[in-house]
Protein backbone atom coordinates (compact mmCIF):
# COMPACT_ATOMS: atom_id res chain seq x y z
CA UNK A 1 0.00 0.00 0.00
CA UNK A 2 2.52 2.55 0.74
CA UNK A 3 6.41 1.66 0.20
CA UNK A 4 9.33 4.35 1.10
CA UNK A 5 12.95 3.50 -0.22
CA UNK A 6 16.07 5.75 0.15
CA UNK A 7 14.11 8.60 1.58
CA UNK A 8 16.00 11.42 2.90
CA UNK A 9 15.43 15.11 4.17
CA UNK A 10 17.74 17.83 5.75
CA UNK A 11 16.82 21.37 6.88
CA UNK A 12 20.04 23.23 5.85
CA UNK A 13 22.73 21.52 8.19
CA UNK A 14 20.43 19.76 10.03
CA UNK A 15 19.57 16.56 8.34
CA UNK A 16 16.45 14.94 9.44
CA UNK A 17 15.43 11.66 7.48
CA UNK A 18 19.05 9.64 6.31
CA UNK A 19 17.65 6.87 4.20
CA UNK A 20 14.85 5.45 5.07
CA UNK A 21 13.37 1.89 3.97
CA UNK A 22 9.69 1.00 4.80
CA UNK A 23 7.08 -0.22 3.45
CA UNK A 24 2.66 -1.37 4.86
CA UNK A 25 0.51 -3.73 3.46
CA UNK A 26 -3.11 -2.95 2.81
CA UNK A 27 -5.32 -3.00 5.97
CA UNK A 28 -2.50 -2.70 8.49
CA UNK A 29 -1.50 -0.90 11.40
CA UNK A 30 2.12 0.64 11.59
CA UNK A 31 3.23 2.53 15.20
CA UNK A 32 6.20 4.59 14.27
CA UNK A 33 7.87 5.34 17.73
CA UNK A 34 10.97 7.24 18.30
CA UNK A 35 11.97 10.50 20.73
CA UNK A 36 10.87 13.62 20.13
CA UNK A 37 13.26 15.72 17.07
CA UNK A 38 13.50 11.90 15.58
CA UNK A 39 11.96 12.80 12.05
CA UNK A 40 8.16 11.24 12.56
CA UNK A 41 5.82 14.31 11.85
CA UNK A 42 8.75 14.78 8.92
CA UNK A 43 8.04 11.34 7.98
CA UNK A 44 4.37 11.99 7.94
CA UNK A 45 4.13 14.95 6.25
CA UNK A 46 6.34 13.21 3.33
CA UNK A 47 4.46 10.46 2.48
CA UNK A 48 1.58 12.83 2.38
CA UNK A 49 3.67 14.71 -0.34
CA UNK A 50 3.27 17.99 2.16
CA UNK A 51 7.28 17.97 2.00
CA UNK A 52 9.77 16.88 -0.51
CA UNK A 53 12.19 14.54 0.28
CA UNK A 54 15.66 15.08 -0.73
CA UNK A 55 16.27 11.65 -2.25
CA UNK A 56 14.07 8.29 -2.64
CA UNK A 57 10.83 7.59 -3.85
CA UNK A 58 7.80 7.17 -1.62
CA UNK A 59 4.67 5.28 -3.45
CA UNK A 60 1.25 4.06 -2.77
CA UNK A 61 -0.02 1.61 -4.77
CA UNK A 62 2.67 2.02 -7.43
CA UNK A 63 2.35 5.66 -8.05
CA UNK A 64 4.69 8.28 -7.01
CA UNK A 65 3.10 10.84 -3.96
CA UNK A 66 4.75 13.64 -5.32
CA UNK A 67 3.24 12.96 -9.16
CA UNK A 68 -0.32 12.11 -8.28
CA UNK A 69 -3.00 14.78 -8.87
CA UNK A 70 -3.35 15.97 -5.51
CA UNK A 71 -6.55 16.49 -5.10
CA UNK A 72 -7.66 12.58 -5.89
CA UNK A 73 -4.92 11.37 -3.94
CA UNK A 74 -5.42 13.11 -0.61
CA UNK A 75 -9.06 12.27 -0.85
CA UNK A 76 -7.98 9.04 0.07
CA UNK A 77 -6.27 10.06 3.36
CA UNK A 78 -7.98 10.85 6.76
CA UNK A 79 -5.75 12.41 9.65
CA UNK A 80 -6.04 13.05 13.74
CA UNK A 81 -3.71 15.91 14.63
CA UNK A 82 -1.87 15.91 17.96
CA UNK A 83 -4.04 19.20 19.00
CA UNK A 84 -7.31 18.23 17.81
CA UNK A 85 -7.10 21.12 14.81
CA UNK A 86 -10.41 21.94 15.69
CA UNK A 87 -11.84 25.16 13.17
CA UNK A 88 -13.32 27.10 17.00
CA UNK A 89 -15.74 29.31 14.33
CA UNK A 90 -17.33 25.82 13.49
CA UNK A 91 -19.70 23.93 14.98
CA UNK A 92 -18.92 20.04 15.89
CA UNK A 93 -20.78 19.04 12.50
CA UNK A 94 -19.46 21.93 10.52
CA UNK A 95 -15.72 20.19 11.65
CA UNK A 96 -16.62 16.49 11.45
CA UNK A 97 -17.90 17.30 7.81
CA UNK A 98 -15.66 19.70 6.59
CA UNK A 99 -14.09 17.95 4.01
CA UNK A 100 -17.68 17.05 2.83
CA UNK A 101 -18.66 20.48 2.43
CA UNK A 102 -16.37 21.61 0.36
CA UNK A 103 -13.57 20.39 -2.54
CA UNK A 104 -14.04 16.98 -4.86
CA UNK A 105 -16.24 15.51 -2.09
CA UNK A 106 -18.93 17.62 -1.69
CA UNK A 107 -22.05 16.52 -0.81
CA UNK A 108 -25.62 18.60 -0.26
CA UNK A 109 -25.37 20.20 3.67
CA UNK A 110 -28.17 18.25 4.62
CA UNK A 111 -26.82 14.98 3.60
CA UNK A 112 -22.83 15.93 5.22
CA UNK A 113 -24.92 16.95 8.17
CA UNK A 114 -26.30 13.44 8.39
CA UNK A 115 -22.86 11.37 7.94
CA UNK A 116 -21.31 13.73 10.62
CA UNK A 117 -23.80 12.98 13.34
CA UNK A 118 -23.51 9.33 12.25
CA UNK A 119 -19.33 9.64 12.89
CA UNK A 120 -20.38 11.54 15.78
CA UNK A 121 -22.30 8.52 17.10
CA UNK A 122 -19.54 5.91 15.99
CA UNK A 123 -17.42 7.72 18.18
CA UNK A 124 -19.22 7.75 21.40
CA UNK A 125 -21.13 11.28 21.18
CA UNK A 126 -25.19 12.00 20.51
CA UNK A 127 -26.42 14.04 18.13
CA UNK A 128 -26.83 16.92 20.69
CA UNK A 129 -23.32 17.20 20.74
CA UNK A 130 -23.21 18.28 16.70
CA UNK A 131 -24.40 21.69 17.35
CA UNK A 132 -21.72 22.76 20.02
CA UNK A 133 -18.69 24.71 19.56
CA UNK A 134 -15.30 23.24 20.35
CA UNK A 135 -14.71 25.38 23.32
CA UNK A 136 -17.91 23.36 24.69
CA UNK A 137 -16.05 20.49 24.88
CA UNK A 138 -14.02 18.29 27.36
CA UNK A 139 -10.30 17.50 25.59
CA UNK A 140 -11.12 14.12 25.67
CA UNK A 141 -14.78 14.89 23.50
CA UNK A 142 -12.38 17.16 21.26
CA UNK A 143 -10.27 14.32 20.33
CA UNK A 144 -13.03 12.14 19.43
CA UNK A 145 -14.74 14.73 17.30
CA UNK A 146 -11.03 14.71 15.49
CA UNK A 147 -11.56 11.05 14.80
CA UNK A 148 -14.71 11.84 13.57
CA UNK A 149 -13.76 13.97 10.89
CA UNK A 150 -11.12 11.71 10.04
CA UNK A 151 -13.19 9.49 9.15
CA UNK A 152 -16.15 10.94 7.68
CA UNK A 153 -15.07 10.74 4.36
CA UNK A 154 -14.59 6.89 4.76
CA UNK A 155 -10.51 7.09 4.03
CA UNK A 156 -8.88 3.94 3.13
CA UNK A 157 -5.42 5.16 4.88
CA UNK A 158 -5.89 7.44 8.21
CA UNK A 159 -2.92 8.52 10.12
CA UNK A 160 -3.07 9.37 13.77
CA UNK A 161 -0.42 11.82 14.94
CA UNK A 162 -0.10 11.41 18.65
CA UNK A 163 -3.59 10.11 19.16
CA UNK A 164 -3.72 10.17 23.34
CA UNK A 165 -1.28 13.23 24.10
CA UNK A 166 -3.22 15.30 26.99
CA UNK A 167 -5.71 12.65 27.83
CA UNK A 168 -5.55 10.70 30.89
CA UNK A 169 -5.23 7.06 31.51
CA UNK A 170 -9.07 6.01 31.00
CA UNK A 171 -9.63 8.31 28.03
CA UNK A 172 -6.64 7.13 26.51
CA UNK A 173 -7.70 3.71 26.84
CA UNK A 174 -10.99 4.55 25.13
CA UNK A 175 -9.66 6.41 22.23
CA UNK A 176 -6.57 3.72 21.64
CA UNK A 177 -9.64 0.87 21.46
CA UNK A 178 -12.16 3.08 19.06
CA UNK A 179 -9.31 3.23 16.78
CA UNK A 180 -8.77 0.14 17.12
CA UNK A 181 -12.05 -1.09 16.24
CA UNK A 182 -12.77 1.86 13.47
CA UNK A 183 -9.06 0.79 11.65
CA UNK A 184 -10.91 -2.70 11.58
CA UNK A 185 -13.88 -2.10 10.81
CA UNK A 186 -12.87 0.05 7.59
CA UNK A 187 -10.27 -2.27 6.84
CA UNK A 188 -8.02 1.16 6.27
CA UNK A 189 -4.38 1.21 6.65
CA UNK A 190 -3.33 2.99 9.58
CA UNK A 191 -0.06 5.01 10.33
CA UNK A 192 0.47 6.42 13.87
CA UNK A 193 3.12 8.12 15.30
CA UNK A 194 3.17 8.19 19.62
CA UNK A 195 5.23 8.38 22.36
CA UNK A 196 2.84 6.35 24.43
CA UNK A 197 3.54 2.71 24.73
CA UNK A 198 0.28 1.89 25.68
CA UNK A 199 -1.47 3.09 22.43
CA UNK A 200 1.33 1.24 20.73
CA UNK A 201 0.24 -2.48 22.26
CA UNK A 202 -3.29 -1.24 21.44
CA UNK A 203 -3.60 -0.09 17.71
CA UNK A 204 -0.32 -1.62 16.15
CA UNK A 205 0.45 -4.54 13.72
CA UNK A 206 3.45 -3.68 13.08
CA UNK A 207 5.98 -1.14 14.76
CA UNK A 208 8.88 0.47 13.29
CA UNK A 209 11.60 2.63 15.56
CA UNK A 210 13.11 5.71 14.12
CA UNK A 211 16.21 7.35 15.47
CA UNK A 212 18.81 9.26 14.23
CA UNK A 213 17.15 9.80 10.68
CA UNK A 214 16.92 5.98 9.77
CA UNK A 215 14.86 2.98 10.72
CA UNK A 216 16.32 0.84 13.80
CA UNK A 217 14.05 -1.74 14.04
CA UNK A 218 10.96 -2.83 12.48
CA UNK A 219 8.67 -5.95 13.48
CA UNK A 220 5.35 -7.52 14.38
CA UNK A 221 4.41 -6.16 17.73
CA UNK A 222 4.70 -9.45 19.65
CA UNK A 223 7.89 -9.31 18.66
CA UNK A 224 8.56 -5.99 19.94
CA UNK A 225 9.96 -6.28 23.84
CA UNK A 226 12.11 -10.14 22.50
CA UNK A 227 14.00 -7.73 20.25
CA UNK A 228 17.38 -7.46 21.43
CA UNK A 229 17.74 -4.07 19.77
CA UNK A 230 19.23 -1.33 22.28
CA UNK A 231 17.83 1.04 21.16
CA UNK A 232 14.22 -0.64 21.22
CA UNK A 233 14.47 -1.82 24.58
CA UNK A 234 15.63 1.49 26.08
CA UNK A 235 12.94 3.39 24.26
CA UNK A 236 9.99 1.17 24.86
CA UNK A 237 11.23 0.66 29.15
CA UNK A 238 11.78 4.71 29.34
CA UNK A 239 15.25 3.85 30.54
CA UNK A 240 17.11 6.41 31.50
CA UNK A 241 21.11 5.18 30.17
CA UNK A 242 21.45 3.34 27.03
CA UNK A 243 22.93 4.05 23.42
CA UNK A 244 20.10 6.99 22.64
CA UNK A 245 21.11 8.91 25.80
CA UNK A 246 24.34 8.64 24.65
CA UNK A 247 23.91 9.58 21.40
CA UNK A 248 22.16 13.06 22.55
Amino acid sequence: MINLAGVTKSFGPKQVLRGIDLSLNRGQSLVVIGGSGTGKSVLLKCILGLVRPDAGLITREGQNVLTAEREAFLARFGMLFQGGALFDSLKVWENVAFRLLRGPLKRPKAEAREIAIEKLRRVGLGPETADLFPAELSGGMQKRVGLARAIAAEPEIIFFDEPTTGLDPIMAGVINALIREIVTEMGATAITITHDMTSVRAIADRVAMLHDGVIRWTGPVAEMDSTPDPYVQQFIHGRATGPIAAVR
